[in-house]
């Protein structure tokens, strides 16, 4: 017959090891999982058109923080697997007090070049609430591997006026990339 204390210890130590090894696993899991965030600024124009026009405003390149948040975490581009967007922000910094009001509606588009000749949908919104001056977009969960290895992207932006914008507007995008990788 076997000693039930030799049983409970064989148990107590076997499940002690499996705490163990999942807890090692969420280290090396958390290690391999980061963020990277990136801003830029574009420019919607002022113009007399009417509502419901779209206005798709030429590529802005962002200069991406991609390459030292790499480094950073003990990788390189060579090693990302799976890149996708947490949040975009739109911030109105200019001019003072306008809110985004003439907006109807909002969409981002991502392109690993300026020309845009592989433009994917980055972050939308729509309708745009009334009344503010930051607003946040949703993301469309795409898979943008491709465009955070290299350490620039563009941006391209179509809007749908809600009414005319009377002053060229400045707006900046602040972006948080979710980011899976190897270790180097």
């Amino acid at each position: 017959m076997k000693n039930p204390s030799n049983s409970s210890k064989v148990l107590s130590l076997f499940l002690l090891v499996v705490l163990l090894g999942t807890s090692s696993c969420k280290k090396i899991e958390d290690l391999l999982t980061f963020q990277v965030n990136d801003s830029s600024s574009f420019m919607i124009p002022a113009s007399g058109l009417l509502n419901t026009t779209v206005l798709s405003l030429p590529g802005a390149t962002v200069s991406s923080s991609s390459s030292g948040t790499y480094s950073a975490n003990n990788t390189s581009a060579d090693y990302v697997q799976d890149v996708t967007l947490d949040r975009l922000a739109l911030t109105v910094t200019d001019p003072a007090g306008q809110n985004f009001d003439f907006l109807k509606s909002v969409k981002i588009y991502i392109a690993s070049d300026n020309q845009g000749t592989n433009k994917t949908l980055l972050a939308s919104l729509d309708p745009v609430p009334t009344g503010q001056t930051a607003i946040t977009l949703t993301p469309s969960g795409a898979k943008l591997d491709l465009y955070l290895r290299s350490g620039s992207y563009s941006l391209f932006t179509d809007v749908t006026l809600a009414q005319p914008v009377r002053q060229n507007t400045t707006v900046r995008a602040d972006s948080r990339f979710n980011v899976k990788a190897k270790l180097k």
